[in-house]
């Protein structure tokens, strides 16, 4: 059954078209449900719940267990693969409802407001949530993740004020405590809007929520705002929270030295980064793989690799496995350094320390390498490891290729992502495009233009495909 699951999960298969087609009448996927000015943009109160495309009434037919198919982990598996359509994603998940009688979970209304946000889709995300609230079943209930993806998609979307009032609004669903305040401030962090972070945690504009559940010493939130200008890049600024955090008697903790231990390495002090260890261990403050990782890293730029490998026995003696984040950060010294042979040595010696190369491995040796030839091979030794591209990794090489003018590798990888069954994001698709562009396949490069816009993705403006005069007409 499980294997059957995992065949019959891919939208994109033939078998999904074929009980598809059993269930709902149809014989195909059916875009002829939605109207056409559903595809004409992606603005928000653009598409209601109310007015999504409607399956026909599903007819009596001999698979009589079809709602036996889909469970919770499928179901959100399926919807990961139109996480860049948010169209297809709404009409699949008011199907399964309607067509398969499936059950929504708290997770599955998350994954669907989450990509529904993505798109600024906020006022179906709202119905979805007061749906949510307003049913019988326990495990359909709002939850502190169904808040977080809310906040996180209105900070990314520069819509403070609305991720505020959402804040705001908690009680109604009896989530506003504590958490739910770490949630929000996180999420203004994590999208670089640490300012009203702080303005709102320590009273210095005029951010107001009302009951914040926060003591002014909570060491969780000053991590997270400190952790936010890093992020940002704002070394002065990162010193002065610091020496904030101090005055007001905020007790620092390994997360803390180990946020600011990072900032000094990448600020170009990692000397600093290796006097706030000795500093940690005077304390008392035991260390974590990820403290040590960092410490790694300082070594690294200070003294070179074969100091960071007597960190790494230090590490190891004083009980602690090391990760592959470990061997991350030599893999990456060694390839910014040139040293590609001893890169490659390290490469295999992973497997055998217990560390298994992950993507951000790989990412490491694709970013430094100079031949199409030994990025392919590289490629299909990644896959053969059973490490599996994201989407990150094929934009990175669609646009290395892109630039040396390659066409014949971007494709090849772009097959890839295919048969892998990930949906191209617009990065992705701008990254093919610049790239054909670029070898004058300008009625190509249109065919994927028209592709990402109407699955609601952004195009970049572009003279040759005549977009750039479009958009400034509007």
């Amino acid at each position: 059954m499980n294997n059957l699951k995992l065949r019959l999960l891919s939208i994109h298969s033939p078998r999904w078209r074929r009980l598809f087609s059993a269930v709902s009448g149809e014989h195909r996927f059916p875009h002829s449900h939605l109207q056409s000015s559903h595809y004409a943009s992606p603005r928000p109160n653009s598409f209601s719940t109310h007015q999504s495309p409607k399956f026909q009434t599903p007819q009596k037919h001999s698979i009589n267990s079809v709602s036996d198919i889909f469970d919770e982990s499928s179901v959100l598996e399926s919807l990961s693969s139109y996480n860049n359509d948010y169209k297809r994603a709404l009409e699949f998940f008011n199907w399964l409802e309607t067509g398969s009688k499936f059950n929504h979970t708290t997770k599955t209304f998350n994954k669907m407001i989450d990509i529904l946000g993505k798109f600024f889709e906020f006022d179906i995300a709202w119905e979805l949530i007061d749906k949510m609230s307003k049913t019988n079943r326990v495990e359909s209930l709002p939850d502190h993740v169904t808040f977080r993806v809310m906040f996180k998609r209105y900070v990314s979307a520069r819509l403070v004020k609305e991720a505020v009032n959402t804040y705001s609004r908690l009680n109604e669903f009896g989530l506003k405590d504590e958490m739910s305040f770490r949630n929000l401030v996180d999420a203004l962090c994590e999208y670089k809007h640490v300012i009203e972070a702080e303005e709102l945690c320590l009273g210095k504009g005029n951010m107001e929520v009302g009951e914040m559940f926060f003591d002014g010493k909570d060491t969780r939130i000053f991590n997270m705002i400190l952790r936010g200008y890093f992020k940002l890049s704002w070394w002065r600024k990162c010193r002065e929270f610091w020496e904030e955090m101090d005055k007001r008697g905020v007790e620092k903790d390994l997360f803390s030295y180990s946020i600011y231990m990072d900032i000094q390495c990448k600020s170009g002090k990692p000397w600093k980064a290796v006097k706030l260890y000795k500093e940690m261990k005077r304390k008392g403050i035991r260390l974590d793989v990820v403290a040590y990782n960092t410490i790694f890293r300082a070594v690294v730029q200070c003294d070179g690799v074969d100091a960071a490998m007597r960190v790494y026995r230090e590490m190891r003696e004083s009980g602690l496995e090391a990760s592959v984040s470990s061997f991350n950060v030599l893999v990456k010294f060694l390839c910014d350094n040139g040293r590609y042979k001893e890169a490659y040595e390290v490469l295999d010696k992973m497997s055998g320390c217990g560390c298994p190369p992950n993507v951000i491995t790989y990412h490491c040796l694709f970013t430094c390498l100079e031949k199409p030839k030994e990025i392919l091979e590289l490629f299909d030794r990644m896959f053969k490891s059973g490490v599996l591209p994201q989407m990150d990794t094929y934009v990175l090489l669609i646009r290395k290729f892109g630039r040396w003018g390659f066409l014949r590798p971007i494709f090849v990888v772009w097959e890839k992502m295919e048969e892998q069954k990930l949906s191209p994001d617009e990065f992705a698709y701008n990254a093919l495009i610049d790239a054909l562009l670029e070898k004058g396949m300008v009625d190509m490069a249109r065919k994927y233009d028209e592709e990402m816009l109407e699955k609601g993705l952004s195009a970049k403006p572009r003279a040759e495909l005549g977009t750039k005069l479009m958009q400034s007409q509007d």
